[in-house]
């Protein structure tokens, strides 16, 4: 008596399961992106470009140092009460003329910024300048961008800016795209962010 075979498994339809898997797989699955940190980088070497002139007083230098200690143009400053000190920098409004700030609201000190337009944040760190430390710095001076944005937000549309920002970005927003855009750069030009990173000491 001879030995039976062993019945066989149809493996034909194999690839095609597969390949319905896959398919599967890659139309359900979400695909995080890091948005990263929003800056504006320098051109390249092949390009020069003058940079622009910037009097002293429209400089807010901000440096973070190897032991996370802060200076802000030269004197030692606790992180606690740099947002305050950038907001007043950049809401000082100290120009006269042509540089007048009308919608500013700081003390117009004629040696601090003449208006949000010309006022640039120089943020620097030492090569040893731990991660956290430079990133909670940073953090701090954005916060202060924004709560200028906020309150101006408020004064002119009766909503802060950053709800303004998130509406922008939602995909179901029920209101006029087109007409929050144009407001968000509105808003913007009222308060440009100029954060300039500059080379590590």
């Amino acid at each position: 008596m001879g030995r039976r075979k062993a019945p066989e498994v149809n493996a034909g339809s194999m690839a095609d399961i597969a390949f319905l898997l896959l398919i599967f797989f890659l139309v359900t699955t979400t695909i995080e992106t890091d948005s990263g940190i929003n800056r504006k980088l320098p051109p390249m070497d092949d390009e020069k470009v003058e940079p622009p002139k910037i009097k002293e007083r429209n400089i807010f230098q901000v440096l973070v140092r190897d032991d996370g200690e802060i200076l802000v143009n030269e004197e030692q400053m606790d992180i606690a009460d740099l947002r305050e000190a950038a907001k007043k920098f950049l809401d000082n409004g100290g120009g006269k003329g042509s540089l007048a700030c009308e919608y500013c609201q700081g003390p117009r000190d004629p040696k601090s910024s003449d208006n949000p337009k010309k006022a640039v944040i120089s943020l620097q760190n030492n090569r040893k300048t731990k991660y956290k430390s430079y990133i909670t710095v940073q953090n701090e001076l954005v916060a202060a961008y924004n709560e200028l944005r906020n309150r101006e937000a408020k004064r002119l549309f009766g909503r802060e800016y950053t709800q303004m920002v998130k509406d922008f970005d939602n995909p179901d927003y029920p209101g006029n795209i087109d007409k929050l855009e144009e407001e968000i750069k509105l808003i913007k030009k009222l308060f440009p962010q100029k954060l300039s990173e500059a080379e590590p000491k």
